[in-house]
C-alpha cells in the first residue's frame, strides 16, 4: 500500500509519457481515486481475490483494486498504457498480471486457469454491452461483476416490463443474474467528460442457471422480438414461429414485447426449443 500510495497521481503520470483518451477506443479515464476506491468497495471484499480488469488505461481503478488487495489481471488493448501499468506492477508485489489483448477475444478460462474470479471494471463504452454479452452467455462463468456502463445502458440492464429501456440485455441479463445499479457518475468525473452520465451495475450469477440451450433460444425469442418491439408478437416473432409459438407458450400473440415478464420469455424460449427438438 504505502509503495502504491508514492506513485504521482495519474493526470500527472498521463501528461509525463503525453497520452490522451482515444475516443475511436471508447476511452473516459477515472482519474479521481475517491470515485475508483468506491467501486472496488462495491466489488466486495477484494484481499486475497483474484479480480480480471478489462480497460484498465492509466491504472486508476487498478490503483484502487490493489489497495484493497486484490490480485489484478489486467486486460488492455491500447499499448501506449503499458509504461503505466507497468510501473503499477513494480509496486505491485506480483499482484498485477498485465494482458496486451482484445477482450472481446481474451479466453479468460486461460488467463484465470479455468477459476470463476470477479470481474471489476469501467469498460470502454464502444465494447460494454458486447462484453457483457460475452460474460452472460459465453463459456466462461465470472464470480461476480462490477461494471460502469453509460447510464443509458445500466438503465437498459435493469429494466422491467413496461420501461422505455426495457428489452434484450434487461432479458438475458436477468435470466441468468440479479442485477442492481449501485452507483451513479456524473459525465465530469470523467477525463475526458463523455456526453452522458454513467452508472455501475452489480451483476451476480443465479444459483440456478437455465441450461445454455434454453439460453440460446432465449437470445434469439427476445433479439427477434425486440428488434420489432412495436409490433404484435404474431409477427415479431413470425421467423421463429409467431401466433403457434405464442400459442405453444400460453401467450396472448397479439400482446407487445415490452409487455412480456421474463418468466413469459422464458416460456417462449422453452416452446421454441420443444419445436425445434420436434422437428
Amino acid at each position: 500500500m504505502s509503495a502504491l500510495a508514492d506513485l504521482p497521481p495519474l493526470r500527472q503520470s498521463l501528461e509525463a509519457h503525453g497520452l490522451m483518451a482515444d475516443k475511436g477506443l471508447g476511452q473516459h479515464f477515472l482519474l479521481d481515486l475517491n470515485i475508483t476506491r468506491k467501486i472496488a468497495r462495491l466489488a466486495g471484499p477484494l484481499e486475497g481475490v483474484r479480480v480480471i480488469e478489462v480497460g484498465p488505461g492509466p491504472g486508476g481503478l487498478t490503483r484502487a483494486l490493489l489497495e484493497a488487495g486484490a490480485h489484478v489481471i489486467a486486460i488492455e488493448k491500447d499499448a501506449r498504457f503499458l509504461p503505466l501499468l507497468n510501473d503499477l506492477r513494480d509496486v505491485a508485489d506480483d499482484r498485477l498480471q498485465i494482458e496486451l489483448a482484445d477482450a472481446l477475444k481474451a479466453d479468460e478460462a486461460t488467463l484465470t486457469g479455468g477459476a470463476p474470479v470477479a470481474i471489476v471494471s469501467n469498460l470502454p463504452y464502444n465494447v460494454g454491452t458486447a462484453l457483457l454479452i460475452k460474460w452472460l452467455t459465453g463459456p466462461y462463468r465470472p464470480a461476480s461483476m462490477t461494471l460502469m456502463f453509460q447510464k443509458e445502458v445500466a438503465q437498459r440492464i435493469v429494466a422491467r416490463p413496461g420501461d422505455d429501456a426495457y428489452g434484450r440485455l434487461a432479458i438475458i441479463a436477468q435470466a441468468t443474474s440479479q442485477a442492481k445499479i449501485v452507483m451513479e457518475a456524473p459525465a465530469r468525473a470523467f477525463t475526458p467528460p463523455p456526453k452522458v452520465d454513467s452508472a455501475v451495475v452489480r451483476l451476480d450469477p443465479l444459483d440456478q442457471r437455465p441450461p445454455e440451450a434454453l439460453i440460446a433460444a432465449l437470445e434469439r425469442v427476445s433479439q427477434a422480438a425486440f428488434g420489432q418491439r412495436r409490433k404484435m408478437l404474431r409477427s415479431s416473432l413470425k421467423v421463429l414461429g409467431g401466433a403457434a409459438l405464442c400459442d405453444a407458450a400460453g401467450i396472448d400473440p397479439a400482446r407487445r414485447a415490452e409487455t412480456l415478464s421474463l418468466e413469459e420469455f422464458m416460456g417462449l424460449a422453452e416452446a421454441l426449443r420443444r419445436a425445434e427438438g420436434a422437428n
